[in-house]
This record gives structure tokens, sequence and C-alpha cells, in this order.
């Protein structure tokens, strides 16, 4: 089978978030159940249409120099989009464009079976409507549901939900990382037909033969001190405000490493976190490591004692799944996908989303108990080898190219038969 999948971010060039994250190791699992597959991905300068192979996979790139690219580049770009706080807007419309225009050379080269590609970006607003190709729309993190947790206009949010939305008029069937996401989907952006859930899958294989950094001694750690790890974007959605409160409480009392990792967008670490624990007196000691790669990222987590999450907003992170993996014990909200992943008190324990005093009681009880963090870690690992591997989600995922396409689907939408689509799954 010829696959096709559509992702602006993709390590490593454009590796930013969840969404490459869940196609890179899509593609890959493919790959290892002998399917074709390429990935047509974003570029962070402008550049033709360039292809490189890993791990067996076809990895396309390109970015425009046209309109979109030279407006966003201007010294005074805060002319129109910006000063109008349309942003994410124009960031959209940009990359459908490009994926539009790099589509259409792929297009003549190849016949592809089946196109994969995320809501969140565009990047099939205008492929969907124009490739023979089967094509199904993966929900990750629609504008619409995720914009409000940030500082942006309502005109941004209806625009950059209605680029979207353009996307999924044309696709013939859906699926989502999540049933929470499914349902939001459903009641909120009007999707009438069945969306098929198929949650991200992970590697264990690359990840257990990760090389292991000593994370202690490389960036200064205490030999005994246990280590509460927060790795993510620093910002609202990802609750690092609720951090300031729960890391002053916990390393007040405690004598633990209280460990961020991750881009400070928004200068939140720099600016308020920070400051304000270094006017503290504190037992235990903070520390900010801003961006770290993966080898590192792996190291700790495989290292660390408890994992927090208090995320406001999610799907199925991979930042849990990763955790999971690794066997850590587990701090999460309650909120999203994440009960999905989490049952609470089996393979981690959840907590009401934003209420700090919680978090501190929950990472409280892990501190002073040993055999529970054990016991959780363990769980957390048995999980994702029972349900989340990347080979068990590809073929989920295959099934469902074969045999969701020809579901009811919004006006507009397109819809054909699947019969030569099963018979290569089959092979």
């Amino acid at each position: 089978m010829k696959i096709a999948l559509l992702s602006f971010e993709y390590p490593d060039e454009t590796g930013f978030g969840g969404i490459g994250t869940y196609t890179w190791y899509q593609a890959r699992a493919l790959v290892k159940l002998g399917h074709e597959v390429h990935v047509l991905a974003g570029a962070t300068k402008p550049t033709p249409l360039r292809m490189e192979a890993h791990d067996g996979v076809l990895v396309h790139r390109y970015r425009s120099h046209g309109f979109f690219h030279h407006f966003s580049t201007l010294p005074n770009k805060s002319k129109l989009l910006i000063k109008n706080k349309l942003g994410w807007t124009g960031n959209r419309a940009e990359n459908a464009l490009n994926m539009y225009q790099a589509w259409k050379v792929l297009d003549r080269e190849h016949h592809f079976d089946v196109v994969e590609m995320p809501e969140c970006g565009a990047d099939g607003a205008l492929i969907n409507h124009i490739t023979s190709a089967r094509t199904i729309m993966k929900f990750h993190s629609p504008s619409r549901l995720i914009m409000p947790h940030y500082d942006v206009t309502a005109t941004d949010i209806a625009l950059c939900s209605w680029l979207e939305k353009i996307g999924m008029w044309g696709a013939q069937a859906f699926s989502s990382c999540s049933k929470f996401l499914a349902d939001e989907v459903h009641k909120t952006l009007g999707i009438r037909g069945p969306i098929q859930v198929i949650p991200n899958g992970i590697d264990l294989q690359l990840f257990d033969a990760s090389v292991c950094v000593n994370i202690r001694k490389k960036f200064g750690l205490s030999p005994t001190r246990l280590i509460i790890f927060f790795s993510g974007r620093m910002e609202p959605r990802k609750g690092i405000h609720l951090c300031k409160d729960i890391a002053a409480s916990i390393l007040e009392r405690y004598a633990v490493d209280f460990v961020f990792a991750g881009q400070d967008l928004f200068n939140y670490m720099s600016d308020t976190l920070l400051p304000y624990l270094n006017g503290r007196t504190l037992k235990g000691a903070v520390h900010y490591l801003g961006k770290l790669g993966l080898t590192d990222v792996r190291s700790f987590l495989t290292q660390a004692d408890i994992f927090l999450i208090p995320s406001l907003w999610e799907n199925c992170p991979y930042s849990c799944l990763e955790a999971m993996a690794s066997g850590c014990a587990i701090v999460s909200s309650n909120q999203g996908g994440l009960p999905e992943l989490i049952q609470d008190g089996q393979n981690g324990l959840l907590t009401p989303n934003e209420h700090a005093d919680s978090y501190i009681a929950n990472l409280e009880r892990l501190i002073e108990d040993q055999p529970l963090r054990e016991r959780l870690g363990v769980a957390a690992r048995k999980t994702i080898e029972e349900r989340y591997t990347d080979i068990h989600i590809a073929r989920q995922s295959l099934a469902y190219y074969a045999n969701g396409v020809c579901q009811e689907i919004p006006t507009g939408g397109k819809a054909i038969g699947t019969d030569r689509l099963a018979e290569k799954c089959a092979d």
C-alpha cells in the first residue's frame, strides 16, 4: 500500500510538537509493516521540494518564497496580520498553500492509496478537494478548541477555524486520538459522520535502546534527591502557571529536585516562576534546563521519580505516553484524553483540573510512598506494552484506511469505494 502522511511538523527540522511526533512514529511503524510511506512536511526556511529518506520513510519538504513567506518576514510585519492579531490565520493560510503546491508535484509522480492529514495547521485544506487518493483527517487539536487558551482575538479564532473546516469538508473519513476529542468535535465543530478513535502509538524498542545519559551528573542534580520532572512548552495550556504554587509548596517542605524542561515561549519561567521561588527558603532545588534533545528527555524520564502533567487541555499527549513507557510514576490532570491513558490509582494519579492543592497532595503522596511510585510506574509501562505500541496502532490505522472511508460525511465531502484498498491492506 502507498500511504502519504501530511504534517508540517516532522523531526528533526520541524518536529515542534505532538503532531510531528505522531507522524514520525506512525510513518516508521507503517514501513515496518511493509508499506511504502511518504511524508509531506514543512521546512523552517524557503526551499524547493526536496526528498530524503529516514528509516525507510520518504520525507518531502517544501516551503515557498511566495506572498505569505515574504509578508511574514518583513521587519515591520506587525502592519497587518500581527497588528490585527491574525497570526494563527496567516500561519494556516501559508501552510495550506505550501502543502497544495508541493502536493501537485507529488500527486503527478505517485499514485497514493491513502493520504492522512491533521486538521490542525490546515495541511489538507486544499489538497482534500483535488486529490484522487482516499483522504483521512485525524483530529489532534482543532484551533476552535485550543485557541481560547491563548491570547488571541475572536476574529483569529473564527478565521483559523474556518480554514481548518475547509479541509474537513473535503475529507472522506475522520479519526481522533481520543474519545474525548471525537466527542468534542461532534459537539463543537458539527462533524456528523463517525469518528474512529485510534490513539497515538510509541516505539518501545527505540525508547528502550536510546542512550541513557546520567542526568544527575550532566545537569548538576543531587545524587540522592527524588526528581519531579515537568517537560513541555511553558505556556498556560500546559498548566505552567499552576507550577508556581505547586513547586513552592513542595520545595519548602521536601528536599527534592523539581526540574522543568521546555521552551519558555512567553518568558514565564524567567519573569515569574524562578523569581518567585528564588525569593523563598527552600529545602529542595528548582532547575530550569530550557528545551532538551530527545536523548536527554528520555534519560530524564527513565531516571525521574515523578512526572507532572498539569495540562488544562490535552488530547493523547506524547509527554504522558513517553513517561508511561519509561515506567515513571505520573501525576496528571483529569482533563481531556488523559483519563483514557491514566486510570487513577492503577497506573498513575489523576488530579482535578486547575486545582493546585490537589496536585500538591498527590505529589506529597508519591514522595512519601516509594512502593506506590514503583507500582504505578510498572503498571504504566504495562499499559503501553498492551495498548499503545506503534505497531499495534499502525495496524488499527491500516484497518481503518481499508474499511473506514465510506462513512457519512459532511455536506460537500466525497466518498468512494474501498474494495481495492481493502485488498492492498490484506496483502
